[in-house]
């Protein structure tokens, strides 16, 4: 049985950057262009407003994920760039990372948690489904694009 790591890592990481830019091409490949034109600075992943997390599996890295703040209050956690290799897919890594990424959340004050996801991404819908997140408002970079879903749950 394979064995799943997770390490928080700087978000320039060279291995989170692999990767970042792996799920950006999933996200290219789905819905055209860079994948995801979301600004993101790597600060915002600095722990305590944030943190971003790499699952290797067997030794290799093969997924990623982290969260950072969301709006006033400092409650709330978004998360971001979640991504699994499609060599580790059914695996479990993507189920790991986000327990992961909630706990890192929680650990820093978070109460909820929320993401925007698209329509082209069935199975990670289904995965946040079942993971009891819950359709929200849309809100963020995509919130007025057709095919965007926002997703929230409390932590």
């Amino acid at each position: 049985m394979s064995e799943i790591e997770i390490h928080a890592v700087p978000f320039d990481a060279p291995v989170a950057q692999r990767l970042i830019r792996a799920a950006l091409a999933d996200l290219g490949a789905r819905y055209g262009g860079s994948g995801d034109e979301t600004p993101v600075d790597p600060a915002e992943f600095v722990p305590p407003a944030g943190a971003f997390l790499v699952a290797h599996l067997d030794g290799v890295p093969v997924g990623c994920g982290g969260w950072r703040s969301h709006g006033e209050g400092g409650d709330t956690a978004e998360l971001k760039r979640m991504y699994t290799a499609p060599e580790a897919r059914g695996r479990g890594v993507a189920r790991a990372v986000l327990a992961a990424v909630e706990e890192s959340a929680r650990d820093h004050g978070r109460k909820r948690m929320i993401l925007e996801c698209g329509d082209r991404q069935p199975e990670a819908i289904a995965m946040y489904g079942s993971a009891g997140y819950e359709r929200i408002p849309n809100f963020g970079y995509y919130k007025d694009e057709p095919g965007c879903i926002s997703f929230g749950r409390t932590l």
